[in-house]
């Protein structure tokens, strides 16, 4: 039997919210459906399993809507579980995917068929002093994602600055990247709403990853994103995860203050002795971590320290005993 998923109506925003199942910890993902006379939009469809592909026809079917009716799938970045769906839902309805040009380059850097990511990853991790017991799995961790993004959606972008009907009113389209690079918001500048999908999330802080051949400062980019959202009269964010809220200025600031937090804590670390990222991410975030955890961990760990680099708080050095990891020293 298929459990209907969670549907809640905010009717002055005219904005409803279906809860689609998604891994541990986070359990599901926000996606959202707004009607106007253009059509029904989706945005961040879920991943693709066999219970988001049943949830979407239960929610449907309590919504009342047919397939056909949906005329625009709308994604905030490309990670699965707001991207996986998109292709699938597309061939059912029909509809336009939109994301940026940089957040489908990086969907193909991940999940395209010339992907290199399982064996540059690891080869990352391993560089920076991760054990082979965890490096080893790490191509089997990410090959495990492909059924969730399959198949792979025709792309429309949407560039920062543009404005996309949704629901009947313009949103302006805002690059907000660091969580994932080309990652967008969008904003109504009218009412005060945005939907942010993982830029600003309430009670959780967003993963900020080094990947190969991706975005070089990604927490540099995070908090340029941070401050130029804190900028706006956000009135109430519809977030990726967990309820919307109107605190929108002082989490982002809340934000800023936590990633200055562990800066200065991985700086105090690196005073006491040279380290590598893998000394520093169990030093953070433990070792008692399944292997998605261990991933974003050892790639937020790996962040914080080239932004200390690129800061010159933090210098990089080729271990005198381990022939090509990489130790990281303070300065002071």
């Amino acid at each position: 039997m298929t459990t209907i998923p969670d549907i809640k109506d905010w009717n002055e925003e005219e904005i409803t919210r279906v809860r689609i199942s998604m891994a541990p910890p986070l359990r599901w993902v926000n996606s959202y459906l707004l009607r106007g006379p253009e059509g029904i939009t989706i945005i961040d469809p879920g991943p693709r399993t066999e219970t988001s592909e049943a949830e979407w026809e239960e929610a449907w079917h309590e919504l009342g809507i047919l397939p056909q009716e949906i005329t625009s799938i709308v994604l905030t970045h490309h990670h699965p579980d707001h991207y996986g769906l998109a292709g699938y839902m597309q061939s059912l309805t029909g509809a336009s995917v939109t994301m940026s040009r940089r957040a489908h380059e990086e969907s193909l850097r991940m999940w395209g068929k010339d992907s290199m990511m399982c064996e540059e990853l690891p080869r990352l991790f391993r560089r920076h002093g991760m054990p082979a017991i965890w490096s080893e799995q790490i191509a089997e961790h990410l090959d495990g994602f492909i059924p969730q993004v399959t198949p792979s959606p025709n792309i429309t972008y949407i560039t920062e600055g543009s404005y996309v009907c949704m629901g009947g009113r313009n949103w302006l389209a805002i690059e907000t990247a660091g969580h994932a690079p080309g990652h967008l918001s969008f904003y109504d500048i009218e009412r005060g709403i945005i939907l942010c999908g993982d830029s600003v999330l309430p009670q959780i802080s967003p993963n900020v990853s080094l990947l190969p051949g991706s975005d070089s400062q990604p927490l540099r980019s995070f908090i340029d994103s941070l401050v130029k959202l804190g900028e706006l009269d956000v009135k109430l964010a519809f977030p990726g995860h967990r309820n919307p809220f109107s605190h929108f200025a002082e989490r982002t600031n809340g934000l800023i203050k936590h990633h200055e937090e562990r800066l200065l804590r991985i700086e105090a670390l690196l005073q006491q002795s040279s380290q590598s990222g893998f000394e520093i991410c169990t030093a953070l975030f433990g070792n008692d971590l399944g292997i998605h955890q261990m991933r974003f961990a050892m790639s937020e760990a790996l962040a914080h320290l080239v932004h200390l680099v690129d800061q010159g708080r933090v210098v990089e050095k080729i271990s005198p005993t381990d022939a090509g990891m990489i130790l990281f020293s303070s300065i002071k």
